[in-house]
């Protein structure tokens, strides 16, 4: 296969070639997400908690898959735009070997921590059950998960983002149609609640990886597995892999400390806030993944032309990957303000919930518009394999918003909380410019 065409091709239609097709599976994905709450809605309340409460440590499973995989992404890129296709397969073949031990570990962490997790949180018996059923079944998968990420962001790295899109679109149809199956049970399939949900999840998720296999094995790539001395022992591999991989990994887990913290907060005014937060980290992703698309597509582009060191397209994919961000940003904007009460409804049969839920999208999305700024940067930085100045962005909008909203609570009770977004958003958004011109070295 050849790349060149990463450096040659004119930006703008560049990366709506490398984007769109991740754009529209980010899109089904998160319509997976809310299609998979609005059934399990349908049990109960407390179901619905559950899940919110669950929602940390399984985000935190993504995190580690895809974060390390970034790392995956960003060397193979590197290596092929620097014409180094040895050390662009030892960068996929020790990542896919880490990435299975990885998973691993998250399957045993995961399930041996989940019922003190939860008890830290609720001490409703009702809501503990249903988190542990639906945990025990879905943390299985953890393997499935960091594999399944590798190979996307393989197949990401090379330019075949298409193979990305079909991938994860089996996977999410899968998933959507074997939710009310699973959960409420048809003809010779029983009802299994929250465990049918969580089954349905990773029975979704394992149908990625077996077309992801099935392509990898039908399609000449320039990267492939090799199994060779030194290909899992490579240090400076390693060093690039985790270099990237752990900021990014942060990046994306540290929603999970997030959530976990404002979920204590919330928890000591009612729990009825807890489950507006969940509902909401459901929601948002149908945003959020969808400016995901525009970042997973610039990544290898960033990275590939970095690599053979055309810095003027390196800063023209980021000013327009802001521009595309900005259109995502301002639809999801205008949905929030426009019909709330219609789109919290749809997971609440309780008028008080739905109307506090309605106000708290109103306030929180007064940030997505200003968010793109550092969603976007943080990007180019990860693609640049710059993984420090990344997290820095994301410390700030997931560290730095925690006593933000503790401060709020105490002046204006629960919606102090959903004000510390867009507070929070805003001072990204600066440091996120700063770093932009001050700190990755693209003047040279």
């Amino acid at each position: 296969m050849n790349q060149t065409y990463m450096k040659e091709k004119p930006v703008f239609p560049l990366i709506l070639t490398m984007s769109l097709p991740m754009v529209l599976s980010m899109l089904v994905n998160a319509l997976y997400n809310i299609v998979d709450s609005y059934f399990v809605a349908q049990i109960s309340e407390e179901a619905m908690t559950a899940l919110s409460l669950v929602y940390p440590l399984q985000n935190l499973v993504t995190a580690i898959g895809v974060g390390f995989g970034i790392g995956i992404n960003a060397a193979v890129a590197y290596y092929l735009g620097a014409q180094r296709t040895g050390d662009a397969e030892k960068s996929f073949s020790q990542g896919l070997f880490l990435s299975a031990v990885h998973g691993i570990i998250l399957t045993l962490g995961c399930i041996c921590v989940m019922p003190l997790f939860l008890r830290l949180f609720t001490s409703s018996e009702t809501v503990i059950s249903y988190g542990l059923g639906y945990s025990n079944v879905v943390f299985l998968f953890s393997v499935v998960i960091t594999v399944e990420v590798t190979y996307e962001k393989l197949f990401q790295a090379v330019g075949m983002m298409k193979v990305s899109m079909i991938s994860m679109l089996v996977g999410c149809v899968v998933n959507i149609i074997l939710d009310p199956l699973f959960i409420f049970g048809a003809g010779f399939i029983p009802a299994m609640g929250v465990e049918g949900a969580a089954l349905a999840t990773g029975i979704g998720q394992a149908a990625t990886l077996v077309i992801y296999l099935v392509i990898y094995r039908r399609v000449e790539l320039p990267v492939k597995f090799r199994l060779i001395r030194n290909s899992l022992l490579d240090r400076k591999i390693c060093k690039r892999l985790y270099g990237v991989g752990i900021p990014a990994t942060l990046n994306l887990a540290l929603a999970s400390l997030l959530i976990t913290a404002l979920n204590r907060i919330l928890s000591g005014f009612s729990q009825m806030y807890v489950l507006i937060l969940g509902i909401y980290y459901k929601l948002q992703t149908f945003i959020y993944l969808t400016a995901n698309g525009i970042v997973q597509g610039i990544r290898p582009l960033v990275s590939y032309n970095y690599g053979a060191g055309r810095n003027d397209r390196v800063r023209s994919i980021h000013k327009t990957a802001l521009f595309l961000g900005l259109v995502i940003m301002a639809v999801g904007t205008g949905l929030c303000m426009i019909i709330p009460d219609q789109i919290i409804g749809l997971f609440t049969h309780s008028p008080e919930t739905a109307r506090a839920g309605a106000l708290a999208l109103r306030i929180i999305s007064c940030g997505f518009i200003v968010s793109t700024v550092s969603v976007m940067t943080s990007g180019t930085f990860e693609g640049l394999g710059k993984g420090l100045p990344s997290l820095m962005i994301s410390l700030i909008r997931y560290i730095a918003i925690i006593p933000i909203a503790f401060v709020l609570s105490l002046l204006f009770g629960a919606v102090g909380v959903w004000h510390a977004f867009w507070v929070t958003e805003l001072i990204a958004a600066g440091v996120s410019i700063i770093l932009f011109f001050y700190s990755f070295p693209l003047k040279q």
